[in-house]
């Protein structure tokens, strides 16, 4: 499994979407309908690497989240990605000072967010284990030519 990340939206259908994709590419995902939710989850599980948050949800909004972590010496540094399909440059000018990571427009462009998340947390290369000397092993990473 890779790293832990947070999902936060209030569109139960998009959660549990963008929930599946993510964990088809290895990461470990936790769910959020809402803020209170999530902030619950990021207390409950301190090994979450990456927050994905709508910016636009019926009681709090995304923004408020990441106004929350960054007021938090224990989440302040938190990497976050904001998705929204009603944003408009106000929100993204808005998001600037927070130190967002990424904003990607929903509809998610599922190639976009794989790359963002792969940048930042690369996935493990298998390893081959060797024999480079009698009762002595390496390992040496496998190319995908050799896989």
């Amino acid at each position: 499994m890779r790293q832990h990340l947070l999902l936060v939206d209030d569109e139960t259908d998009a959660l549990e979407e963008l929930g599946e994709l993510l964990e088809g590419e290895g990461f470990h995902c936790h769910c959020a309908n809402s803020v209170s939710a999530a902030m619950l989850c990021l207390a409950t599980w301190p090994a979450i690497a990456l927050v994905i948050t709508d910016l636009r949800m019926p009681d709090e909004s995304g923004l408020r989240l990441i106004q929350n972590l960054r007021a938090n010496p224990h989440h302040a540094t938190l990497p976050v990605i904001v998705m929204s399909g009603h944003a408009d440059m106000n929100d993204v000018i808005g998001l600037l000072p927070l130190h967002v990571v990424d904003f990607l427009p929903k509809p998610i462009y599922q190639e976009r967010l794989i790359e963002v998340l792969n940048q930042r947390f690369p996935a493990a290369q298998p390893v081959a284990i060797t024999d480079s000397e009698p009762g002595a092993l390496s390992a040496l990473p496998v190319s995908a030519e050799s896989a």
